[in-house]
């Protein structure tokens, strides 16, 4: 069983690519996070989804919802590390872990010499104009995030799925996304793991992917050619080609 799981701003829809060829080998499960696509949007709080915690157990509740073994989990972007705490914490109900475009903190430190790909004062300026015009700043981000510029459809799907998205749902999912820090919780995972970032992303650069192989013990790199922070878009038929080999040799 495979479980795609979204990233900030986006939904279930984002998968719609690659779930026709993973459904000839697997089930698959999509869903989306509270607060986004068409989940219920009562049950989001600020308590909650202020930190990845709650969305890691929701991750957790519906793998025991499921009720049929382990599951590969696949996690794009901030999802990777939901993927990466809620394996720490319960490693029997995962088959195994694809990361896919994955950072565990998108700020630079440093004093360690770790590169994120953003100093503290470029997070506070994008979140800055998040809070300021959210409309606005879809459209600006969107299309750096999705890169691809030859392919402007890609851009406008993202944006328009930025832009359906509550502002102030997604101001609180920025804050989780942006400012996380979960570094030190690579090395404890202990389930098999594929880290795939792409070959060029503004938001997830490849040394950062290289960096969380570095850090899980005994995980597989693979760096997928698709260019942008959304390969299942860009990319889709390399996209699953390197989840099903990982998952088909994880049941």
């Amino acid at each position: 069983m495979v479980v795609l799981a979204h990233g900030f701003g986006c939904d279930q829809n984002m998968w719609r690519l690659v779930v026709p060829a993973l459904e000839r080998d697997f089930t698959v499960v999509l869903f989306d996070h509270v607060g986004s696509g068409n989940s219920q949007m009562s049950a989001w709080s600020r308590e909650r989804y202020g930190s990845l915690d709650g969305y890691t157990d929701d991750v957790l509740e519906i793998c025991r919802d499921l009720a049929l073994g382990p599951v590969t989990f696949v996690g794009h972007s901030v999802s990777a590390m939901m993927g990466v705490l809620a394996a720490v914490r319960e490693p029997e109900a995962f088959a195994g872990l694809v990361l896919l475009a994955p950072s565990p903190c998108f700020v630079d430190d440093p004093a360690t010499g770790y590169r994120g790909g953003f100093s503290a004062a470029d997070i506070d300026e994008l979140l800055e104009s998040l809070d300021a015009n959210y409309l606005g700043w879809s459209g600006a981000m969107a299309p750096v995030i999705m890169g691809n510029p030859d392919r402007p459809e890609l851009g406008e799907e993202l944006t328009n799925s930025f832009c359906r998205t509550d502002p102030q749902i997604a101001r609180v999912f920025a804050r989780v996304t942006f400012l996380s820090d979960n570094r030190a919780d690579l090395a404890a995972v202990r389930v098999p793991t594929l880290v795939a970032p792409c070959s060029s992303d503004a938001i997830a650069a490849p040394e950062v992917g290289a960096f969380v192989h570095a850090h899980i013990p005994g995980s597989r790199l693979v760096t997928l050619n698709a260019t942008g922070h959304c390969p299942q878009l860009a990319a889709p038929e390399e996209t699953v080609a390197a989840i099903a080999a990982f998952a088909g040799a994880a049941r």
